[in-house]
């Protein structure tokens, strides 16, 4: 009997990788106007960022329904293994719900965790989840550790515009308009499962600094756990510049720097040009 993973697009974890991992990817539906997607089956984090760009109106997202979820649980106990299932977090999003309910057919069979987080940060709670299931961990031991482990997960991101979040009603056209003449560059954090102002820089090198220090206020990186870059849009000339500013956080520590793209579901808010990091804080310091 094997554990599978169920995990969800909001993870960025694109449909390739995770069937390269044996994990059964289940996409959130996009709407641009009057058309649907599947994210990043139907419409390519590229190709999402182009419409963002082009569209008057962001486009929204749907929660996963609890049918969706019972046929891919349904897939994984016909097979005699027992499933694992890491959500975005619920309060971003009622997946986590329908995930729920749709376990409540399968008891001591299926498995859901709310990872209190989203894009990379529930990335490297889903990779955390395989290397404790490649560790001889049980189902019900992973979760146990899942759940533990997701309070010392920190995600933040520096956002090249406010002009999304003044689309998205986040903050007012005034806000907007005065931080686009500062070069202000808000950071944002996951804080308690919901996506929170953590601070305001002036220009990409006072945000980069930023971003840094709070990596290093939560006691840094621990590179024993799985770790993430990502950046929203088309280009990824930002996030090199910050690594390249931010060399103190690695040098010496790591050879290799995951870097993955930021899909819809944070997106739409933050629009291009973001670039965030997640990690393990360093519990050993």
């Amino acid at each position: 009997m094997a554990i599978r993973f169920i995990i969800d697009s909001a993870s960025d974890i694109l449909p390739d990788e995770a069937k390269a991992l044996g994990i059964i990817h289940i996409p959130l539906t996009i709407r641009f106007g009057t058309e649907e997607f599947a994210d990043s089956v139907t419409l390519s984090h590229k190709a999402f960022y182009e419409m963002l760009i082009e569209s008057d109106v962001l486009p929204t997202t749907s929660q996963i329904a609890p049918a969706v979820f019972s046929d891919a649980y349904a897939q994984v106990v016909s097979q005699g293994d027992t499933a694992v299932v890491i959500t975005l977090s619920s309060k971003l999003s009622g997946t986590y719900q329908s995930a729920v309910i749709a376990a409540q057919d399968y008891p001591g069979q299926v498995f859901v965790v709310d990872s209190e987080n989203v894009t990379i940060g529930q990335r490297i709670l889903i990779q955390r989840g395989l290397a404790l299931r490649d560790a001889g961990l049980d189902a019900a031991q992973i979760v146990e550790a899942l759940n533990t482990e997701k309070k010392q997960i920190r995600l933040m991101a520096l956002l090249d515009t406010l002009e999304y979040l003044k689309k998205g009603g986040r903050i007012s056209a005034a806000t907007a308009f005065a931080g686009g003449i500062l070069s202000i560059k808000p950071v944002i954090a996951v804080e308690n499962g919901e996506v929170a102002l953590a601070g305001k820089a002036r220009g990409s090198k006072n945000g980069n600094n930023f971003l840094r220090d709070m990596v290093v206020k939560c006691g840094g990186i621990d590179f024993r756990r799985p770790y993430a870059l990502a950046y929203s849009g088309l280009s990824d000339v930002l996030l090199r510049k910050y690594i390249k500013d931010c060399q103190s956080l690695w040098a010496d520590r790591t050879d290799t720097l995951p870097i993955s793209t930021v899909g819809c579901a944070i997106g739409t808010h933050a629009g291009p040009g973001a670039i965030a990091v997640a990690f393990f804080e360093n519990t050993t310091r």
